[in-house]
């Protein structure tokens, strides 16, 4: 019977830690694909505009930061997950789990039936470009010592 140990203090600081380099690169990486989609309708100098005020701005930086939240959660379940094991097929799998939620919940059922299903496809891939960036992210804070894996 294996005996379960408490959380420390230490666990909870690596927790964070992982929480926010993951979140941060979420964010970062859903910055970017927000003003990519903004740029082919109008151009990069007001795409970029765009974020600074009004409605679009409000829902830019909110889509954002709900991008960085999901991904400050998804870090702390991929370090628990994952752990000390070499296991690519767990890896992927935490990050397609998390990829498949975020992208299916974005996705307005009704217009993409109508448009065949790329909706459901553009919002997974991209969730799973955030996902893929935030574990990548992980990997090396875990492999320069940053964040330690949970043993």
């Amino acid at each position: 019977m294996a005996i379960e140990r408490p959380f420390t203090d230490e666990d909870r600081i690596e927790s964070l830690k992982a929480a926010v380099l993951a979140g941060t690169a979420a964010g970062m990486v859903a910055a970017g694909l927000l003003l990519a989609h903004r740029v082919p309708s109008l151009g990069w100098g007001a795409a970029i505009a765009s974020i600074a005020s009004g409605l679009s701005g409000s829902t830019f930086w909110v889509s954002a930061a709900i991008a960085g939240l999901s991904g400050g959660l998804f870090g702390i379940t991929y370090r628990y997950a994952v752990r000390q094991d070499e296991n690519s097929q767990l890896k992927t799998g935490v990050v397609l789990a998390f990829s498949l939620v975020r992208g299916l919940a974005l996705v307005n059922v009704a217009a993409a039936v109508s448009l065949r299903g790329w909706p459901f496809a553009v919002a997974i891939a991209e969730s799973l470009l955030i996902f893929a960036a935030a574990a990548a992210v992980l990997e090396v804070a875990q492999q320069q010592g940053w964040v330690k894996a949970v043993k």
